[in-house]
This record gives C-alpha cells, sequence and structure tokens, in this order.
C-alpha cells in the first residue's frame, strides 16, 4: 500500500495536513473514474512537456493573473 502526504497552505500561512492511502488497484480506479487513461489525456500531457521545454509556461501567483 502506498501513502502520499499532502500539505494544503491557506492565505493565512497556516499549513492543512492529509494523508491518503491506496493500493494499486484503488489508484488504478480512481486514475480510470478522472480519465487518466484517455488517449485525449495522453495526449495533452505530451503537448505540457513541450510547452515547459520551450519556456512557453508563465507560473500564476493566484486566478486574477488569467484575466
Amino acid at each position: 500500500m502506498v501513502s502520499l502526504n499532502i500539505t494544503i497552505e491557506d492565505g493565512k500561512n497556516r499549513k492543512h495536513k492529509a494523508m491518503v492511502e491506496l493500493d494499486a488497484d484503488k489508484f488504478e480506479k480512481l486514475a480510470g473514474v478522472f480519465g487518466l487513461f484517455n488517449t485525449d489525456f495522453l495526449k495533452s500531457l505530451a503537448r505540457a512537456e513541450k510547452d515547459i521545454k520551450a519556456g512557453r509556461i508563465t507560473k500564476l501567483r493566484s486566478l486574477k493573473d488569467l484575466r
């Protein structure tokens, strides 16, 4: 069984921690539900990796940066 520790920070510099444990079967089922095995999703990952290597990625500090 694999465990994943997640730390979430809110705007007031407080940290909230959670631990998620999944075995391989549960992870595969969850990945299927989210569509991570979909060919379109896998192609979009390949395009994203090319964009990162080409330097076409900008870091967002908030959702206001999208405007």
